[in-house]
Parts: C-alpha cells; structure tokens; sequence
C-alpha cells in the first residue's frame, strides 16, 4: 500500500525512523497502533493479549524511488474481504501514520513548539488536529463528543445509540474516544439518524492516544481518526474542537474526563464559557450517575454540580437540550468573535495539560487535599483516575504494577472514603475491564 498526502514522498532519515525499534524509532509504536486499527472491532482491551494474539504481525517500510510502500505480513483476517483490505480500515492505517509521523517530527523534534508552556501546549494541539484535517470549513457549532465506558451493559450500549439516533436526526455530529462500548453506539446510531435525513457528509471523529488505542481498537464507524501524543493534548483537543459533551456511563475512565471537564469549567476565566455537559443513561445507570453526582458535589461543591444536567432514559430530550446548548455556544462564539471550529477563548490551566506519567513515586505524591481549591483538587484527582486507566490498559503501566505492585493513592480521608467507594462500585458494576471476571485492582486506597 502506498501513504498519501503528505507521506507520499519521505526523506531516508524519516524512512529509517519507521524502521527502527531502538531508542528515538517508531517501528514499535507504529506496529502496536497499526494492528489495533487492524483488529478493529474487537473485544479486547489489553494490548499484550493483542500482540501475543498476533505474534507473527510485522510492517515494512520499503522506499522506491516513486515514495514508500508499506507492507504488512500476518494481519488479522477480518481486516481483508476477498483478499483485499477493508477501505475504511485502509484509511485509519494511513491516519495513524500520518499522526505519529507529524507529531514526532513537526511537534516534538523541530523545536517550533514550547512544550512547557499552557500556549505552546494548546498550539501543538491546533496544528495535529488541523493537520488531521479535523477543523471542516466552512464550519458550524454542531460537533457533540460523547464520553462513556468501553465495558457498559447491553442495556447501556443500546442506548448510546438511541441517544446518537437522535443526534443524527438533528443534523449533529459525533466525536468519541474511538473505542467500543458507548464510544461506538452513539456513533452507530448517529448514522441511522443522518440515513434517514439524507445528510451524506456525517462524521464520526475519533480521538485517542498512543497507549489508549494500543488496547482499545478503534470501533468501525469512524471515519477521522487523529491520534494525539499522550492523554492531557487528547483531552484537550475533545474540549477544543468539541461544542458540548455528552456523558454516558462508564468507569475511571469516563470519571477522568468527568473531573478533567469539571476542572476546567470551574476556572474563573471560563465562567462566560456557554458549554453546554449532559449525563445520561436509562433508568438502571440512574444510581450510577447519581453516585457520580454526590462524588463531584462532596469534593468540588455545588458550583461543579451547576455545570451539568443529568437526564435519565430520556434520549429526545437529552438531543434537544444538546442543540440548545449548541445554539447557545454558536451565538458566544460569534460575539466574542472566535472561530467555531477551535475554541480559543477556552481557558486551560497548565496543571491540565502537563502530561502525567503513572508511576508508584508520581501516584503516591499526589496532593488531593479537601482544602484545595475545587480546580486543584480536580487536577489532581484526575491524575488519580488517569494513573488507574494506565494500570488498566496500558502494557507500560501493567508490567510497573505487576513488578513493585499496585499503585498507592493518599489523601484526605474523607475523599478517600467517597473515592474508595466509587471504585469499589466501578469494580462490582464490571465497569473496569471487558473481561471484568477476572479484574485484579491496579490500585489502593490509603
């Protein structure tokens, strides 16, 4: 197969990069990603079970005069019909090249971009998402990411889509996580709701990070894949392209994004900031967003339980009260004369966007303090979750735990009692893992 665009023709020193598995090499990096898009579909969520599924899976990188072909030895079967690669998963291969490639050479190694910084940080996140081709001209405020868990029940699974049914109808489209579970279902039922409106332009974006899609292959229906280099530009790009959020049930992972989102708004600076956030889920999932809700009020206050609706089993007026909140932030956009397609005036603190690496040293020296500031102790607290999914999923994080043991988390006592509780939920409702039977905590409370 031959990369297109900006891939079609390569230096020797960029060929050689993709090559190499030693230090500064993406050979490894690019064969994780490249057989989970590969695998796309599948129930798995650890990358190792993946590898080891696959043993024999290699890329080459062979450069002709004319560009590169890239060659692919022992690839899933289902990837293929009649011997011919599947066009859509063709097209997120080349999309993972494609990010990898420019995140390393423009973003980490040319020296344009101030990593340190809260500008440079939000700068790096406008030039891989543009380079994506994610930011659509002319655009509108109509782009609603939805957040939820890779392991729901089936009941929960139908009604992501029922709710993305109602999207499409309204003519909204669909950003996820990329993933299975309720990051696929609302983009399955979206389009069902843009079939029957005859909008033939629907778009499934899919967001994820290196370590993330390694585990969770990315569902079918995407159709713009864009691969950001760690969790925080990740979560970032969601609030910066997205113009609402809908949250369907999940785990520590939808709690992260819960506490990132939370944060965020609760900066003084954003307080003008229309946004409109929606919880839901049908009548079983009420107990666990009403958990969620006595968590956020007990440790970020009322004013972080001001920023959200909670709407149960009811997906119309969950789509209707989603394009009101879009209208709401189309008319601030145009007032403050921002762009529609990349929400600048958005306010993030650099706590939110440094990138946090899950170690035992890092997870035990977290300060969640009940007398921090509410978008401190929310930063913090999402490092918690954040270092839970990395012992979850990623096979870095896994083999830290496996040796020294699972991560030690601290603070005050009284959060640490609602936190043990809400994992303990998260662990009994199966929301951790696919294969929950079986799931061993990465983690411990003090």
């Amino acid at each position: 197969m031959r990369p297109g665009g900006s891939l079609e023709v390569m230096s020797q020193l960029e060929v050689d990069r993709l090559r190499s598995s030693g230090e500064g090499g993406l050979y490894t990096l690019l064969r994780r990603c490249m057989l989970a898009v590969l695998n796309s579909g599948s129930a798995i969520d650890n990358a190792q079970t993946m590898l080891d599924t696959y043993p024999d899976f290699e890329l080459s990188f062979i450069q002709q005069h004319r560009g590169i072909k890239l060659s692919l030895r022992g690839a899933p079967a289902q990837a293929f019909v009649d011997g011919k690669m599947i066009r859509g998963i063709r097209e997120l291969l080349f999309a993972v090249l494609r990010d990898i490639v420019y995140t390393r050479n423009v973003i980490v190694d040319s020296g344009r971009f101030d990593l340190q910084s809260g500008p440079g940080i939000t700068d790096a996140v406008f030039h891989i998402v543009r380079n994506a081709g994610l930011l659509k001209l002319p655009a509108d405020t109509d782009l609603v990411v939805c957040w939820g868990g890779h392991a729901i029940s089936r009941n929960e699974y139908d009604y992501t889509k029922l709710v993305g049914y109602e999207l499409g109808l309204r003519g909204l489209n669909v950003c996820t996580g990329c993933g299975p579970g309720a990051m696929k279902g609302p983009m399955k039922g979206a389009t069902i709701g843009h079939a029957k409106q005859r909008i033939r332009d629907g778009r499934y974006v899919g967001i994820t990070e290196p370590g993330i899609i390694a585990a969770e292959s990315p569902n079918p229906i995407v159709n713009s894949l864009v691969i950001m280099p760690d969790m925080e530009k990740r979560l970032e790009a969601f609030v910066r392209v997205g113009h609402g959020i809908i949250v369907f049930p999940g785990g520590v992972g939808t709690a992260e994004e819960i506490l990132y989102l939370l944060g965020i708004l609760l900066d003084p600076e954003n307080s003008d900031q229309p946004f409109p956030v929606i919880m839901t889920g049908p009548a079983s999932a009420e107990p666990y967003f009403r958990q969620i809700d006595e968590f956020v009020g007990a440790t970020l206050g009322a004013a972080a339980q001001q920023r959200y609706s909670i709407i149960i089993d009811d997906p119309p007026e969950v789509a209707r009260r989603m394009r009101e909140g879009l209208d709401a932030v189309r008319e601030f956009r145009t007032e403050q004369g921002d762009a529609y397609y990349f929400n600048w005036h958005l306010s993030v603190d650099a706590a939110f966007q440094r990138p946090f690496v899950s170690t035992h040293e890092a997870m035990r020296a977290l300060n969640i303090d009940a007398d921090l500031p509410s978008h401190e102790l929310a930063a913090n607290l999402r490092r918690a979750f954040s270092g839970i999914v990395s012992g979850n999923v990623r096979e870095d994080t896994a083999a830290l735990i496996a040796r020294d043991g699972p991560f030690e988390i601290r603070g005050s006592a009284s959060i640490m009692r609602l936190l043990d509780d809400l994992l303990a939920a998260f662990v009994k409702q199966k929301r951790m893992k696919i294969a929950s039977n079986d799931y061993v905590p990465c983690y411990r409370v003090s």
